[in-house]
C-alpha cells in the first residue's frame, strides 16, 4: 500500500475516478449517472457524445483502437473537446479466449501510445487488462500506458455454462480463490504490473453473466447480479488494495427494471461522498492490528484495511464471518460478521 499517481489533482476532475463503460437503460440515463456519484464514463469517438457528457457535467474517455491512421484521425478532431479526460487504445491486448498469444501484440501498442502523445501529449493513455496472462507477459505493455486496469467478474451461480472469457469451471477469474475476495488479489496482481508509476483502476461486474447471452438462450433462474452488498465489498476491497478508480461494465445488458441499478446507484453514490478522503494517500499499515476471536473456522484472509484521510476502510476477505478486535493509534472496535464499514 501506498501513495501512488494520480493525474487529476490539477486536471478539473475528481481525484478518485468513478464511473462506467455504458449508460444505464433509465429514462434520463445522463441525469442518473450524474445523480450516482459518476464523474466518467465511455464514449463514441463522436463530438456530439463528448458534448452530451459536458451538457451533464460529466467527463469521458474514448477508445481510438491501435490503427495509426485512425488515432490521428481521432486525436485531431477530439483533443480539444473540454469533456474528453483520457485516450484508450485496445481493450484486454494481450487475451485471447482460447488461444494462446497476444490478441494486440506489446509493440503495436506502444507505437499507438507514442501516436497519441505526440498529437495530444498531455492526457494519459488507459489500457484495460484481463485478469489472465503472467506479471511479466502484462508487464510488456508498461509502455503503452499512464492508466492500468484489469477486469475481474467473480459474482455467478455455481456451474455457469460455457461463454466467452469464461474457464471451464464456469469462473471467469483463474486464482485458486474462487470467492469474491478475489477482486483484491487481481488488485495486487496488477500492481505488481504497473509497478510505482501509473495509476490503478478496477473495473467491476454491472452484469449478470447469463443476461450476456442471446434471449432465447436465457435461463432466467440463473440470472444473478452482485447485490448491494457485494458491490460495496468489491468497491472497498478494490480501494484498501490501492485502486485510485472503479469503472463499471456490463450496465447495457441490464433490464431497466432490473434492481441491479438502484443498488449500484447508492454504492457509487456513497462513494463519492467519500470523495475527498478516498483521494487521500492510504496511511501506513503499522497504525492498526487486528485481534482474532475464535468462531470455530480458520482464518485465511481475515480483515483487510485501509485508513485514507478520516476514514478507515474495512472488508472481511474471508469465507467464513469472523469475530475480532481492531486496534490502533486512535480506535479499538469489536466487529463481527461479514463486514464492510
Amino acid at each position: 500500500m501506498g501513495s501512488f499517481p494520480n493525474f487529476w489533482a490539477a486536471g478539473g476532475a475528481p481525484d478518485f475516478v468513478i464511473g462506467g463503460y455504458q449508460l444505464p437503460k433509465q429514462p434520463d440515463a445522463w441525469r442518473e449517472i450524474k445523480q450516482a456519484g459518476w464523474g466518467v464514463v465511455r464514449c463514441e469517438a463522436k463530438r456530439e457524445e463528448l458534448d452530451e457528457a459536458g451538457r451533464a457535467g460529466l467527463k469521458a474517455w474514448v477508445a481510438v483502437g491501435s490503427d495509426p491512421a485512425r488515432i490521428a484521425t481521432l486525436v485531431h478532431a477530439l483533443k480539444d473537446h473540454p469533456a474528453l479526460l483520457f485516450w484508450e487504445t485496445e481493450d484486454e491486448p494481450s487475451y485471447q479466449y482460447k488461444k494462446p498469444g497476444a490478441r494486440v501484440t506489446p509493440e503495436r501498442m506502444i507505437a499507438a501510445y507514442r501516436a497519441i502523445k505526440a498529437l495530444d501529449p498531455a492526457r494519459p493513455v488507459y489500457v484495460n487488462h484481463s485478469p489472465t496472462n503472467t506479471v511479466a507477459t502484462l508487464a510488456a505493455y508498461n509502455p503503452c500506458a499512464d492508466i492500468l486496469a484489469t477486469d475481474v467478474y467473480p459474482v455467478g451461480p455455481h456451474g455457469l455454462r460455457e461463454q466467452y472469457a469464461l474457464w471451464p469451471d464456469g469462473l471467469h477469474g483463474d486464482l485458486l480463490n474462487p470467492y469474491i475476495s478475489q477482486v483484491g488479489q487481481y488488485a495486487d496482481k496488477l500492481r505488481q504490473v504497473a509497478g510505482p508509476a501509473r495509476s490503478l483502476y478496477m473495473v467491476l461486474q454491472a452484469f449478470a453473466w447469463e443476461g450476456l447471452r442471446k434471449e432465447g438462450d436465457r435461463d432466467a433462474r440463473r440470472i444473478q447480479y452482485p447485490t448491494r452488498e457485494e458491490l460495496r465489498f468489491m468497491c472497498f476491497q478494490s480501494i484498501i488494495h490501492g485502486a485510485t478508480g472503479l469503472l463499471f461494465w456490463g450496465l447495457h445488458t441490464v433490464p431497466r427494471q432490473a434492481r441491479f441499478w438502484a443498488d449500484l446507484k447508492a454504492v457509487t453514490a456513497e462513494l463519492r461522498a467519500m470523495e475527498r478522503d478516498l483521494s487521500a494517500p492510504a496511511a501506513a499499515k503499522q497504525e492498526w492490528s487486528v485481534e482474532y476471536h475464535d468462531t470455530g473456522h480458520t482464518i485465511d484472509r481475515g480483515i483487510e484495511m485501509a485508513r485514507k484521510g478520516s476514514l478507515m476502510l474495512a472488508v472481511n476477505a474471508d469465507r467464513w464471518p469472523v469475530e475480532c478486535t481492531i486496534h490502533g493509534r486512535r480506535l479499538s472496535f469489536t466487529a463481527f460478521g461479514s463486514m464492510v464499514l
